[in-house]
């Protein structure tokens, strides 16, 4: 379950968890594109993981952008030789009861969780296809993939919605080597994370300490956060598999919550 040469896309990886994904993916030996919307912190964290720029490139992708994701991705074969791994993960989160949710950011949650894991796919599944040597999408979905909470509407939806679409890729790479899998992390304590903890307490009229406690890490076994490295390593053992035998599944990493 090398690695080593490997050419990885991971979209959204200047910060994060698709910053750490990338950190694990090179040190198992991979080549590493950072895509993300900021191209100065995708060119920073690239120079910050690999200063030679032999093994990590910076690349400006705003994915909800077919012409922008398309370039990217042929800029990322070109200098790499082709694409192995597809890691989607840019996301945001907004949160607010259906009610008052403005139709706006349902369509930008929507478009970029959805649409942006579409174009990524499509544009990578080209260069998969035509290299013979098959590969690995792996799509950033959630416990919010199974389950739902209230404030939440588009990003339930949208996570949903990633599962439905690995297991029609699942389907269509098979006869191709390309697998496609669902990482489903449970809260992890992250920029994204931390902007919802006031967000939420003030709509539901709690405390954020309450917040954490009795709404994020409730249902865990352990009342912890998922960390950034646990899914990593996820990523890592998905995007290394070497068979059809691990494909259109999801992998719950969530310290029991949400137990399949």
């Amino acid at each position: 379950m090398s690695l080593t040469d490997k050419v990885a896309v991971v979209t959204g990886a200047a910060s994060g968890i698709g910053k750490d994904i990338a950190k694990q993916f090179l040190a198992a030996g991979a080549k590493v594109a950072i895509a993300d919307l900021n191209i100065d912190a995708a060119n920073a964290t690239a120079a910050e993981f690999d200063p030679s720029g032999a093994r990590a490139m910076g690349v400006a992708m705003d994915v909800t952008n077919e012409d922008q994701v398309n370039a990217g991705i042929e800029a990322v074969a070109a200098k790499f030789g082709g694409i192995d791994v597809l890691v989607s993960n840019a996301g945001i989160q907004i949160v607010a009861p259906i009610q008052d949710f403005a139709f706006a950011d349902w369509k930008k949650l929507l478009a970029i969780h959805l649409d942006g894991a579409f174009l990524t796919t499509k544009a990578c599944l080209k260069h998969m296809y035509a290299q013979g040597r098959g590969g690995s999408v792996i799509y950033m979905g959630s416990v919010h993939s199974k389950e739902a909470s209230k404030l939440k509407a588009p990003y339930v939806t949208a996570k949903h919605g990633l599962i439905g679409l690995a297991k029609v890729v699942a389907k269509e790479g098979a006869e191709h080597g390309v697998r496609s899998n669902v990482i489903c992390p449970g809260f992890v304590r992250t920029p994204l994370v931390d902007k919802q903890i006031p967000e939420q307490a003030k709509e539901l009229g709690i405390s954020e300490d309450d917040v954490i406690h009795k709404v994020m890490l409730a249902d865990t076994v352990d009342g912890e956060f998922t960390t950034v490295d646990d899914v990593a390593q996820t990523a890592v053992f998905l995007a290394g598999f070497p068979t059809n035998a691990l494909t259109g599944q999801s992998i719950v990493v969530s310290h029991g919550w949400f137990m399949q």
